[in-house]
Formats: C-alpha cells, sequence, structure tokens
C-alpha cells in the first residue's frame, strides 16, 4: 500500500495514473472473475459512478472479466447499491463497482461485491488478491468471455423501493413535498430525479448531470453544501437532499437552507422504520458502526429497539445486519441500510425513508431535529506513519472510567460521549472522531488523542 493506493479486503482505490491504472485494474478484475468462476457462478455485473476516469477503467475491466471467460453484464453508469441489486437480481457470481465513492476527482478506485449482493470479506477478499498477484489463469480463442448489457438496473431498483411496505406513496404523493437536490454531477443524476417525480414531488435541482465534473468536494458534509443550502432558500423547498457520487450516501438539508448533519438521515430513517412496524413480539434489532452518533442510538431505543455496533466498513455492518436479523441499520455518514430490500447502503430508499417519516410525522425537518436530544461531533485527522498501539493503552489508561471497544482501533463511550481514534481504510490518515453534549467537550476528547500522538 502507497500512501495514495488503499488496499482493503473489498476493493482497492488509488489516485487515476499514478497508483491505479488500466492494466492493475484489468489484473484484478480477471481476479474477480477466475474466484467467481470457481465458485460456480461465471458471471459478473460491472457498472460505474460518472468519474471521467470511468469509461477508461470499465473497459480494462471488461477486458480483464473476458480473459478469464465469464459473462461480462454491464449496468452502466448506476448507484453503487443498483450494481448490488443487479448482482443479486441476475445471480451472478460477483459484482465490481467502479467509484472512490466520496475522494476527490482524481481518484477512482474497485469495489468488489460477492454473490449475495454484500462486499467481499475478508477470505474473499484475500482470495481474491491472491489471484491477482499470481495471476489468473487466462482462457484460450475459444472460451473468451462475451458481454451484454442491462438498461433496466436502475428501474428494478426505484421500483423496489416503491413497492416497500413502509413507503406510504399515496401519502407521500398527497404531500407534494417540494425538495431541492444536488447530485454534485455524480450518477445521482440517473436515479434520484425519477424517484422524487414517483413519489409526487416538486424538484428544483442543481449538479444533475452525469459527468464526473464535480463542482464542489464530493462527500456530502455540511460544509460543502452551501449552493443546496442556498438553493433551498431561494427555492422555498421543504427540505434539501444531497447523495455522494455513487449514491449510497445521504445528506440533508433543513427547510431553513441549515445542513443538519449526516447522521439524522440514519436516525429519521430508524425512526420511520420502527414506527411503522410497531410493536412486535421481540424488539426490533438496528446495527450501526462504532463511529455513529448517539442521536441513532436514541432513536432506536425510543422504540424499545435492541442497538448493536460494527466495526466501521460498509461490509462490517452489513453482515452483522444479516446474522443479528436487524430490520434497519447503516453508517452514521449518510448511509441508510435496509434489508428488507438488500443489505447495503442505499441513498434512494433513504430518500423515501426520510418523506415516509415526514408525511407520517406531519412535521418539519427542523422540528424533528430539535425534538431529540442535541449533541456536537467533531471530526480530525492526522497523516498516518504513527504507531497506535502505545496511544491506545495511554488512552485506556487516562480515560479508565470508559467503556473500551478495540475491535477497530480504539472507541471509549460513556452514556453521554464517546470518543473514537482508527487508521482510515479510504485514505492515508489517522481519524479522530468525538461526540459530546457539547462541542468543547467533543474537542477536548479530540485533543486528548492528538497529544498522545505527538
Amino acid at each position: 500500500m502507497s500512501d495514495t493506493l488503499m488496499v482493503s479486503v473489498s476493493g482497492m482505490r488509488g489516485i487515476v495514473g499514478k497508483d491505479l491504472t488500466p492494466e492493475l485494474v484489468a489484473r484484478h478484475a480477471a481476479a474477480l472473475g477466475s474466484w467467481a468462476a470457481g465458485q460456480g457462478r461465471p458471471s459478473v455485473v460491472v457498472g460505474r459512478d460518472a468519474r471521467t476516469s470511468g469509461p477508461m477503467f470499465l473497459r480494462a475491466a471488461t477486458a480483464g472479466l473476458m480473459s478469464v471467460g465469464v459473462e461480462v453484464i454491464d449496468v452502466g453508469v448506476v448507484p453503487t447499491p443498483t450494481l448490488q441489486l443487479a448482482v443479486e437480481h441476475h445471480h451472478a457470481g460477483a459484482g465490481l463497482m467502479l467509484t472512490a465513492s466520496h475522494n476527490p476527482v482524481e481518484w477512482n478506485a474497485l469495489k468488489l461485491v460477492g454473490p449475495d449482493g454484500i462486499f467481499l470479506d475478508g477470505d474473499s477478499g484475500a482470495a481474491v488478491r491472491a489471484l491477482a498477484d499470481r495471476g489468473a489463469p487466462r482462457a484460450g480463442w475459444d472460451r473468451i468471455g462475451t458481454v451484454r448489457e442491462d438498461g433496466e438496473a436502475i428501474a428494478r431498483h426505484l421500483d423496489q423501493v416503491l413497492g416497500l411496505p413502509v413507503i406510504d406513496v399515496d401519502r407521500i404523493r398527497a404531500r407534494q413535498f417540494h425538495v431541492a437536490l444536488d447530485c454534485v454531477r455524480g450518477a445521482g443524476g440517473t436515479s434520484i430525479p425519477p424517484l422524487l417525480e414517483a413519489l409526487g414531488c416538486r424538484v428544483s435541482a442543481i449538479n444533475l448531470e452525469a459527468d464526473g465534473r464535480f463542482p464542489r468536494p464530493p462527500e456530502p458534509l455540511p460544509e460543502h453544501l452551501g449552493d443546496l443550502s442556498k438553493l433551498v432558500r431561494d427555492s422555498g423547498a421543504d427540505l434539501g437532499m444531497a447523495v455522494d457520487p455513487d449514491v449510497d450516501r445521504l445528506a440533508l438539508v433543513d427547510e431553513r437552507g441549515e445542513p443538519i448533519g449526516e447522521d439524522y438521515t440514519l436516525a429519521f430513517a430508524v425512526r420511520a422504520v420502527l414506527g411503522a412496524a410497531g410493536n412486535g413480539a421481540e424488539p426490533a434489532t438496528v446495527v450501526v458502526n462504532l463511529s455513529t452518533s448517539l442521536v441513532v442510538e436514541d432513536a432506536a431505543k425510543e422504540f424499545g429497539a435492541r442497538f448493536l455496533r460494527a466495526p466501521v466498513g460498509e461490509a462490517h455492518v452489513a453482515r452483522m445486519i444479516r446474522d443479528e436479523g436487524a430490520v434497519i441499520g447503516g453508517e452514521g455518514n449518510g448511509g441508510v441500510i435496509l434489508p428488507a430490500v438488500h443489505i447495503g447502503r442505499d441513498a434512494p430508499i433513504g430518500v423515501a425513508l426520510i418523506l415516509q417519516l415526514l408525511a407520517w410525522s406531519g412535521k418539519s425537518v427542523s422540528e424533528l431535529v430539535g425534538a431529540a436530544p442535541r449533541y456536537h461531533i467533531v471530526k480530525a485527522k492526522a497523516p498516518r506513519g504513527v504507531d497506535l498501539a502505545p496511544a491506545y493503552q495511554a488512552l485506556r489508561k487516562r480515560f479508565a472510567d470508559a467503556t473500551a471497544d478495540d475491535r477497530d482501533g480504539l472507541r471509549l463511550s460513556w452514556p453521554d460521549r464517546w470518543v473514537h481514534l482508527r487508521p482510515s481504510g479510504t485514505e492515508p490518515i489517522i481519524r479522530f472522531i468525538a461526540e459530546a453534549p457539547t462541542r468543547r467537550d467533543a474537542e477536548e476528547l479530540i485533543e486528548a488523542c492528538r497529544s498522545l500522538l505527538r
């Protein structure tokens, strides 16, 4: 792993032309195809987001897959969750999504999906990497793979969202919501506008062109949503919605033009699902990651749900959702996972659930935020290169009264606050995240971590 080539169990990402090259993509695509064929399913679904390097890498990946004799099913420019659903729909052996998600425009990546529609786990990912390292066996002239296109993947995805029992389409349509939308010129322009229109919304939109030329930093953080906030105010919209380039994360802006933070996306989705479910014989289960806000935990506990945390990373959360039979889960970065559709972060599902909650409650976004306990999250980062083990040990000693979780870095928690220190899996940095009732309290927790790294 170099400074700009990040390798994880479910893929790799890097800077285009520096570490991530067509040759590397073709090699790893061939390995994925060979692995899928070895599992008895010689077909792979491929898709991409709107990045300018996408067409180049799609051709490289397709060549690599064909070279090992598998069938390539090309779904085009789609959200990542659309590709995951397409893998299940086609009973394919694997999926390959070409997207660097929220990373800046100069990055791209390979996300490797298993036949269950979930990103590859450690063992499967290691098997694919081993094939890539030694070179997958190539097909002769008479066994070269084929390519076919699937242009209906997005339509199938949206139909599944609209058909969910938890979504009262007629009730949402009756509200005639006015939604301001920012798709950051990523794949969201292919999917979110038709979904909103199907739900009877009036849409005021910016950055719908799916050309990958991001007009702002693509991660939908509050500090990046100034244009969307202005659009909400200028258009008089009921709320604003922003997605990241591969449409697995959703962020919200309230009716006053104030970004409310991505954790509220999942908190609202949890309220929509648990409120519709009512009181069952057994408490429902909600699964999130270790860095997800307490506002989500509060929402789950309000309905008496069992609340579990998994290590950071969609694959970890997805597998705990599956293993624990959770009704909903996700990540505090705006990633909603509803296993009734599939076990992957899905912004279109988030869009529908948010509108369902607004229609059901009759409240505005700001009223929903104001009704919940408030916390302050502070995030920071530092360059990687420091041995974290001594810092973890020192933090445990300094905060001996905290509950410690070392499954993913170190998370120290108290009833009303927590701090999480971990190496990033997507960038060459160390991440610090803290949450507390006041910003000052959260900043003090971050500074305690920083001081022990110096």
